[in-house]
């Protein structure tokens, strides 16, 4: 139906489950998607009892990328990425929550680098992994040149992005691309049990965790030193390290509650 969400918002206690509804178009990106998405990132960034977030995409796939049929998409390719992919890829990496992408099919284009921009990837062992832009003379985008050659290396990165080659899940797990591949029937409660896992654990610790390593990779050393004592001195004065400290000494679990 015309007026069905594309993308759909549901709730598991503390962890936020966002998917992908355009499967007969394999969740392909339009510009309707990619407001619905943003308006639901922008909401389980500012709900408070979100302390997790989950992404994946209906039916066989999980995203096969841009819809080239889409016509407010169309015209000015690098404008659309300047516009919608590059806000998109940002608002992804600066979530206060850790984000997990279940991929569960297909995920090719910017819907495999979407994924990759997430902080951990769980996928379908019969999932698989696409960099199509040079099927169709562009190049990696939604941050694929950034993140490929960090996650596997200049070579793996290239030869991904040249041959446009599908990359079986259980491959992508091998060389560090993602995080795990699982059986398909186990992938809903393995990626829920993360979740759940990780909503109880520090977030906010969580996601300056990641902000650190992104930025640690563009510094020297010794920079890298000085950005980790400021951060921890933040961490430092918050709430969770203390209730951590506390919960060591007393032998008994640290319930978090900072975002």
């Amino acid at each position: 139906m015309a007026d069905e969400a594309l993308v759909i918002a549901t709730t598991t206690g503390p962890v936020r489950t966002l998917t992908f509804n355009r499967p007969a178009a394999l969740n392909s990106f339009t510009a309707a998607m990619h407001r619905e998405l943003r308006t639901a990132l922008d909401a389980a960034a500012d709900d408070g009892a979100v302390r997790c977030l989950v992404i994946t995409g209906a039916g066989r796939a999980f995203c096969a990328g841009q819809d080239l049929n889409d016509p407010e998409m169309s015209g000015d390719v690098g404008a659309v990425v300047e516009r919608i992919y590059k806000p998109l890829a940002l608002r992804i990496r600066s979530m206060p929550v850790p984000v997990i992408a279940m991929v569960n099919g297909v995920a090719a284009g910017a819907g495999a680098n979407f994924a990759f921009g997430c902080d951990l990837v769980m996928a379908a062992r019969s999932a698989s992994f696409i960099q199509a832009f040079s099927k169709i003379a562009l190049i990696p985008d939604c941050g694929g040149t950034w993140l490929l050659p960090r996650l596997v290396g200049r070579a793996r990165a290239l030869g991904l992005a040249i041959t446009g080659d599908k990359l079986p899940a259980e491959e992508a797990e091998r060389i560090g691309l993602i995080w795990r591949s699982v059986d398909d029937a186990a992938l809903a409660d393995q990626t829920q049990a993360l979740a759940q896992r990780l909503a109880a654990m520090p977030v906010k610790a969580i996601a300056a965790t990641r902000r650190v390593l992104d930025e640690a990779v563009m510094i020297s050393y010794a920079d890298a030193l000085s950005l980790e004592a400021r951060v921890q001195a933040e961490l430092g004065q918050g709430g969770d390290f203390r209730e951590g400290v506390a919960a060591f000494l007393e032998k008994r679990s640290a319930k978090f509650s900072d975002r």
